[in-house]
């Protein structure tokens, strides 16, 4: 289940919790119906945010939902499930740019995908979602070709990019291939008119996926010698935030344009949970039930970080024109919002800082990541969270390739106080 739109519990209020999981296990379930059982895999959290969009424009029927039986992912319940349109579009999209994930990593030879046997074997599964995506597609008036143009287009853009290629450039090839799935939710729900909004929406949402995916893999890239576009390009991680920044706006401009039935779960998924995932690659906020108040990386204090609106070039409360006056000193450095200890993180010989009076020791270096895991040591844990259910309720949980700290998608949470992000949009 892998995606940038991976909203906690307790911020899906008044029954978007039960909505939004009825159009996850409703693309899970439509690859199962159209493609095999093998195709869940492929399985994402953005996927379903073309499932939402087309039923966000459609006016509400009975047959909309369907109980689907129980599974080990909802702990062996039943639960109403999407069906429709919208769904298979979610899953053929979903097909063919999972296709296009298998494809790169054989290209880059990771783990096993480096023996020519397993990687002829990924090959073949690939073009196998390929063909079946794009009888989907037809099947829905969807050109899937436009999504695999853009993934044979990325790969040589890739080998082209160097120091000094836009950013936006090594990009396009996503922001093409959303953009259309996003613009062809509104030839389904029969609302021509929010083509063109929804075609904005989904090329900045390309955008978006592909530069969070490039900055929450820039470390272990850079380690294994992997193609990243942020260093490739040389793009700071300041520019990488401004242009995240800059997506996550235009979205939001872009889906006021747009006349939805319901819109209520779009909005929080594309309006809300896009700037939480912004802060969470960057590393500038953590979830409203964690920790509070942790800001780190060299975003923290841009954009709509934790001094959105104020005068960057000073003035009450603002900040110096560079920005976050204690960059460059490492993690944790940041003054009193930077780590756990409330005075420490100054320079040196200043009050709160190491060495000055009543100064505390230094931030404690954080453990060296553990590495990615390689593709059958994942998918036998893998089976073991499915088994134990700790995909769906665990509070958190171990990534089963990347070894990242993931959240149960329908885990309770026993959130106090008032966790609700105050966007500054119209909700």
């Amino acid at each position: 289940m892998f995606g940038i739109v991976r909203p906690c519990s307790h911020r899906l209020t008044d029954g978007l919790k039960t909505e939004w999981m009825a159009h996850l296990c409703g693309l899970c379930l439509a690859l199962r119906s159209d493609h095999g059982q093998f195709s869940r895999i492929v399985t994402n959290y953005d996927g379903l945010i073309v499932s939402v969009l087309t039923e966000a424009q459609l006016e509400h029927t009975d047959g909309r939902r369907r109980t689907a039986g129980p599974c080990p992912l909802r702990g062996m319940r039943t639960a109403p499930v999407a069906r429709g349109e919208g769904a298979r579009l979610a899953a053929a999209v979903s097909l063919v740019l999972a296709s296009a994930k298998v494809r790169d990593h054989v290209a880059d030879r990771d783990g096993l995908l480096k023996r020519r046997p397993l990687a002829a074997a990924a090959r073949k599964v690939a073009t196998g979602w390929d063909r079946a995506g794009a009888r989907t597609g037809a099947e829905l008036g969807f050109d899937t070709a436009v999504l695999v143009d853009a993934v044979d287009r990325q790969s040589e853009i890739e080998a082209l990019a160097g120091p000094g290629t836009p950013l936006l450039t090594v990009t396009e090839p996503t922001e093409t291939a959303t953009a259309a799935a996003f613009a062809h939710t509104a030839v389904l729900a029969g609302r021509p008119g929010n083509s063109a909004p929804l075609a904005e929406a989904g090329r900045l949402f390309g955008r978006l996926a592909h530069l969070l995916d490039a900055v929450e893999d820039q470390g272990a890239d850079e380690a294994s010698g992997a193609w990243n576009p942020l260093t490739a390009t040389g793009t700071s991680s300041a520019e990488a935030r401004r242009l995240a920044d800059d997506a996550v706006r235009g979205i939001r401009l872009a889906l006021r344009d747009a006349e939805f039935t319901d819109d209520r779960l779009a909005h929080v998924l594309l309006a809300h949970e896009l700037r939480v995932s912004v802060d969470r690659a960057f590393g500038t906020t953590v979830c409203g039930h964690g920790d509070h108040g942790r800001h780190e990386g060299p975003g923290a204090y841009e954009g709509h970080g934790a001094y959105e609106g104020r005068d960057s070039h000073g003035g009450p409360g603002g900040l110096p024109p560079q920005g976050n006056p204690y960059a460059g000193q490492g993690a944790g450095a940041y003054g009193p919002y930077g780590s756990n200890n409330p005075y420490g993180g100054g320079h040196p010989g200043i009050p709160g800082g190491p060495g000055g009076p009543g100064g505390m020791p230094g931030p404690v270096p954080e453990p060296p990541r553990p590495g990615r895991r390689g593709f059958w040591a994942g998918c036998a844990v893998f089976v073991g969270l499915c088994c134990t259910c700790k995909l769906c309720c665990a509070k958190e949980y171990e990534g089963p390739w990347s070894r990242k700290k993931r959240e149960g998608c329908c885990r309770d949470c026993d959130c106090d106080g008032n966790c609700c992000d105050c966007c500054g949009c119209d909700c």
